[in-house]
């Protein structure tokens, strides 16, 4: 009886002694101080070169620490209500869409109704079966590297190693298509048929149609959240 108390304690005394032992984590704070004041530094160098590097340098910070933040990913928003039912980053995505589609129709509105070029109009392209094996095989890709662009990026900050085997690839990829973008062009972008909405239904009918086709996934995103919850 007296050895098993004794080993007993002993287990609790060396048990004790390896909890103690345990490294405390690291203070990253000195090396976050760090790195802002090298990225406040980089910001003012770039601002002698151009002022435009600067702009885009502290908005594409911006952007990765939002990012980084809320965990806020496309991928996920497309990938989540299949694999675990929320939609909570779907939903996200879709209200950002709604906000944008107002901000853009605000900004197109505002130069037809003085008679300006409308800026943007270069980016209405046209639309075919090309753009659907194309969203379809990126869509394969997301979910396989487990990241859209902004999120590959941002994870690569991160340090994780298969984002940086993603970027490799997706920087290889865009090169290959920029190389070859005009034979896809001929042969099978420019079959299909440009589709501004404004032209079709006018600049109200279309922000309206717009938003009532996000209304809709939203509520049926956020009944797909319930079903599969109530399911479990």
């Amino acid at each position: 009886m007296d050895d098993i108390n004794t080993n007993d304690s002993s287990i609790r005394s060396s048990s004790s002694y390896k909890v103690t032992k345990r490294k405390s984590n690291i203070n990253q704070l000195p090396f976050g101080i760090g790195l802002f004041i090298l990225l406040v530094f980089f910001g003012v160098f770039l601002s002698t070169l151009s002022e435009k590097l600067s702009l885009f340098w502290l908005i594409g910070i911006s952007f990765g620490f939002i990012l980084q933040k809320s965990r806020f990913c496309f991928t996920s928003s497309m990938r989540d209500p299949y694999l675990t039912g929320g939609t909570m980053l779907t939903r996200a995505v879709l209200i950002a869409l709604a906000i944008t589609s107002i901000g853009f129709t605000a900004i197109k509105y505002g130069y037809f109704v003085r008679g300006l070029p409308i800026s943007g109009q270069s980016y209405i392209v046209p639309i075919s079966i090309a753009t659907a094996v194309g969203a379809f095989i990126f869509g394969i890709g997301m979910v396989i590297a487990s990241g859209c662009a902004s999120g590959t990026l941002m994870r690569v900050g991160e340090g994780f190693t298969i984002q940086i085997v993603a970027l490799f690839f997706f920087i290889v990829g865009s090169l290959w298509g920029a190389h070859d973008f005009q034979w896809w062009e001929l042969n099978f972008i420019s079959k299909g048929k440009a589709v501004f909405l404004p032209d079709a239904l006018g600049w109200f009918g279309a922000i309206f149609v717009q938003l009532f086709i996000i209304s809709i996934l939203y509520i049926l995103a956020e009944k797909w959240e319930i079903r599969k919850q109530n399911e479990e």
